[in-house]
């Protein structure tokens, strides 16, 4: 198949289990399929190629849960989701006029980014003003763009607030759901997006499938800290392995 003739047999090995262990930490923490699957995918493919493959696939295992999604999300991931609508384009944009090495060593950046803000201090409950709120959404909305992960603002955003865990977790997937749409559109409104990638979306869903299921049924049956504790260890192995990569 031509679509995966830039992978040897290894590297699809690797890119079906990255799918499900990617799979398997957004079912259970809420977020880290594309810090996890863009980096893998990227090898074989352009970042341009491995973002849209990877906004497929976080498409399909969005729509795959919408109604508990926006039954639980709070309110302001809406906002934030309209917001990233409007700004995903431009990072997309950028991402495709910026040589591959050089977008590789900018994504493996954003990767390292999510772990430092999930270590601020955790705030109240209470939902942070228009100005925080429209500024995650421009962020996260550029980040989708350029390196398909709309992760590292919004995760802070909710896992540093003292909301309950199954709204945080649903309001990151709410907004995650719009940027994958929103990334395909982009990358449909400038000639970027090739349907092929949704054929190595599909191929990778199974895997998505199983991972998440599994993932979501851990989470019904963690503490609160537990959890909370995951979502940092989740983000500090995306930054370890961003900082390997780097260095070497």
């Amino acid at each position: 198949m031509e679509l995966l003739a830039g992978y040897t047999a290894v590297q699809i090995a690797a890119a079906l289990a990255t799918a499900f262990a990617a799979a398997f930490v957004r079912g259970l923490a809420g977020f880290g399929l594309a810090i996890l699957l863009v980096p893998v995918l990227a090898l074989a493919l352009t970042p341009v190629e491995a973002v849209l493959a990877t906004n497929f696939v976080a498409l399909f295992i969005g729509l795959s849960e919408i109604r508990t999604i926006l039954r639980d999300a709070e309110k302001s991931a809406l906002v934030i989701g309209g917001i990233v609508v409007l700004t995903t384009a431009p990072g997309l944009m950028l991402l495709a006029a910026t040589p591959p090495d050089l977008a590789r060593f900018l994504i493996a950046l954003v990767a390292l980014s999510a772990f430092a803000a999930i270590l601020l201090p955790t705030r109240s409950a209470a939902v942070p003003g228009p100005a925080v709120t429209g500024g995650v959404g421009i962020v996260s909305g550029l980040l989708t763009g350029f390196a398909g992960m709309p992760g590292p603002p919004v995760v802070p955003y909710y896992v540093g607030r003292q909301i309950p865990r199954h709204m945080a977790k649903a309001s990151m997937l709410l907004i995650f759901t719009i940027a994958a749409t929103a990334g395909l559109g982009a990358g449909l409104a400038i000639g970027v997006l090739e349907w092929r990638l949704a054929v190595l979306a599909l191929l990778l869903f199974p895997a998505v499938l199983v991972g998440n299921w599994l993932g979501a049924k851990a989470f019904g049956k963690v503490s609160d800290p537990v959890w909370r504790g995951f979502v940092a260890f989740a983000l500090f192995a995306a930054a370890a392995a961003a900082l390997i990569k780097l260095l070497n």
